[in-house]
């Protein structure tokens, strides 16, 4: 049986937190891949649309940056950097829902992310459970 982890910074990169660490890689790499790329080839078809996906992709940084790190002040900014992502997935999905015109092209959060398996809405979620989960360890800090 695997041993608990001994402090916070540990505690934020094991177990779960590894996979999760692991998805905001590969969404880091596709939402500023995706960015770049719809910026830099053909930015006047939906201006609003790709430069949400580049905020998109910094927000992922933000928040990978922030749970590798694993300290007491990186692991508030993944906390609000999840909560802005989910804020942002939830109000960009609705309206590309019912305002669809507003997005020529999607956005990585369109219709709640379903352009990448719904992945970009329950992402913040497990980030924000598993902060949570890890945070008793931040008494020991």
């Amino acid at each position: 049986m695997a041993e608990p982890p001994a402090n916070l910074k540990e505690a934020t990169r094991s177990g779960p937190g590894r996979l999760l660490i692991a998805v905001y890689g590969i969404f880091v790499i596709a939402a500023t891949a995706r960015s770049a790329v719809q910026i830099a080839t053909h930015f006047g078809k939906a201006p609003l649309a790709y430069l949400l996906s580049a905020v998109a992709a910094v927000i992922y940084v933000v928040a990978l940056v922030c749970l590798v790190k694993g300290t007491k002040a990186s692991r508030r900014i993944a906390m609000i950097s999840c909560a802005v992502e989910l804020a942002g997935v939830l109000v960009v999905g609705t309206v590309s829902l019912f305002a669809p015109q507003l997005f020529p092209d999607a956005t990585v959060w369109s219709f709640y992310g379903r352009g990448y398996g719904f992945v970009p809405v329950v992402l913040p979620v497990l980030g924000l459970w598993w902060i949570r989960a890890t945070a008793k360890h931040e008494a020991a800090v």
